[in-house]
Formats: C-alpha cells, structure tokens, sequence
C-alpha cells in the first residue's frame, strides 16, 4: 500500500505540473488576450491579479483534495489589509502559488526569464508583476504598488533555500521596506517532509504526503531602521529579518 500511494502522488504531482503549464498558457493566449478590452489599466491589473489569485486557489484546493498534500494555517486574516510588505521564507516551489492563493490582490517581484517563459509571459506582465532586473527600477515599481492598493510578496532569500544550510539573505526585502517606508508582514512556512526543494526535481516524492504550515506574524515595526544612512539602515535590517526566520524556523528543523 505504501508503494502504490507513493506511486499515486508521483503521478497526481506530475500532473499538477502539468495543470499548472497548461493553465499558465491558457492564460497567456485567452485570458490575457481578451482582458486588453479593458482600456483602463488599473481596472485591468487588478482583474487579471484577482483572476490568478482565484486560479491559485482552485490549483492549490486541488493539490489538497487529491491527497498530495495538507495545509494548515494560522492568523492568515492578517494578510487581508491591502498595502503591505509580506515577506516570507522560501522552503518549497509552490511556497509563491499558496500566498497569491491568500490575498487577491498581490503583486510580486520575480525573475525575469519568467517574462521569456510562454507558460507564465502572460500572466506576468498582465499582472504587472515586478521583474529583479534593477534594484532601484524594482524599489520604485513596489512603490508604485504600494499606492495602487496592492500587498507585495518578497523572498528575502532571492530562491528557495537550500536544505540542511542557513538561511542566506538578499537586501532587496530590506530595501524596499526602507525606502517606502513599509512595515513588514512576516509569513513563517513550514513544510514536512520537505518537497520540491532546490536542486530537488518533482518527481521524488517524499514516502507520506507533505504538510505545509503558514504561520502569519505580527507586523515588524521599520520606524527605527528610517533614522539613519538607509545603507547601513539595509544591512541592519536585513539581519533583524535574518535572526527573525532563523528562530521562527528553528524549532521544526
């Protein structure tokens, strides 16, 4: 019985994958498309980020029913308020689809090639999802969002971390908080046994299904970290995230 429900969720993964690309290019070819019929381009980003939103959360209930995984979640109200920094530890590669699956209208900062992929090109810039190219093109882009109404989800870490290391932070989290003047809203995820992790491909399935834990915190107050040269303001609170992940972290490593 063990053999064959770990056969069944090799192949369910496998096939979310492929909901997932063909879902992406469905968007990309019709959706898309037809949402250029709506001249205004605010009401256009935010119905194309409400569409994906409720796309993740069909995928992700999906995954759930299917028995590949479980979720569990506490003080996700949290995330309802518009206009915040959510920033967020990145064990897993749908860590991203389960948080725009929470808030319907959130932005994110994402690699470039996704803009390349024809899987994910349309919805990316449809969505007017933030490309990493320019740190400062970035820091006035999530500023902009920020005044559009929109949350931001940012990965301190820049990728998903690597098992078994220490957690190693990018400035951009810290950046963009300081020079918008944005608190940050911490997301604590957990995730047992670990799945699609770095380097790990899709198809080696851990022995029983995975449980995925989304712990939203209490908003970190930046005031102190706006008092002085935001460099040196960076730094420091790149490390006050660091310490704040590495101990709300610890207890399930």
């Amino acid at each position: 019985m063990k053999v064959l429900n770990r056969l069944w969720r090799q192949l369910a993964t496998g096939f979310f994958f492929l909901i997932f690309g063909v879902g992406g290019l469905a968007l990309t070819l019709i959706v898309m498309p037809a949402s250029l019929l709506i001249v205004d381009g605010s009401r256009r980003e935010r119905l194309v980020k409400y569409l994906i939103h409720r796309c993740f959360r069909l995928f992700t209930g999906m995954m759930a029913k299917s028995g590949v995984l479980t979720v569990e979640f506490h003080h996700l109200e949290r995330l309802d308020r518009p206009g915040q920094l959510v920033i967020a530890n990145h064990p897993t590669l749908i860590d991203v689809v389960f948080l725009i699956s929470f808030m319907p209208r959130a932005d994110c900062v994402v690699k470039s090639s996704l803009l390349r992929n024809p899987f994910t090109r349309g919805p990316v810039k449809a969505a007017r999802y933030i490309a990493n190219d320019d740190p400062d093109a970035v820091i006035k882009a999530a500023g902009e969002s920020f005044a559009r109404g929109n949350s931001l989800i940012v990965f301190p870490e820049g990728t998903r971390t690597t098992p078994s290391q220490k957690i190693e932070l990018q400035r951009g989290a810290a950046n963009i908080a300081i020079r918008t003047g944005q608190n940050l809203r911490p997301v604590t995820i957990e995730c047992a046994p670990l799945t699609l992790t770095k380097n790990t491909p899709w198809y080696r399935v851990p022995e029983r299904r995975f449980h995925m834990k989304f712990q939203v915190g209490d908003e970190l107050d930046i005031s102190p970290f706006l008092k002085g040269k935001p460099s040196v303001m960076s730094r420091q609170l790149t490390v006050t995230i660091k310490d704040y992940f590495t101990r709300e972290t610890a207890h399930h490593e």
